[in-house]
């Protein structure tokens, strides 16, 4: 598993957010695409690319002459599932029990009220 402090503070910025949000759109861009599309130096794109490959979120390959960066989601998914999911699942369900019971509660007074005179 690579290091969780590496992919955290991967995921602090909000630029290399964006990047990462771009491969997700289309994998496999270059340099040049990505830097087209952030406000910034080339040299600052590569900087943020090395963090994120660092972080092993992202994985250059060279093609011919060019160098296209791929997404790697799965240390995402292992933060995930250390540590978000964990902490959501027993109270994203005692949420959906909730609403249930809200809603069949929500339901049996309108039953009532179209039932009165």
């Amino acid at each position: 598993m690579p290091d969780e402090d590496l992919v955290f503070r991967a995921l602090a910025d909000p630029t290399r957010r964006f990047l990462l949000d771009l491969l997700y759109a289309r994998d496999g861009r270059t340099l040049t695409e990505l830097e087209s599309e952030v406000d910034m130096s080339r040299f600052g794109v590569m900087k943020h690319l090395k963090l994120l490959e660092e972080a092993d979120l992202v994985v250059s390959r060279k093609e011919g002459r060019e160098k296209r960066h791929f997404l790697n989601p799965i240390p995402i998914r292992q933060i995930h599932d250390r540590w978000i999911d964990k902490y959501t699942a027993p109270r994203a369900s005692a949420l959906l029990g909730l609403k249930a019971e809200l809603e069949a509660g929500t339901s049996a007074q309108a039953r009532e009220t179209e039932e009165s005179p």
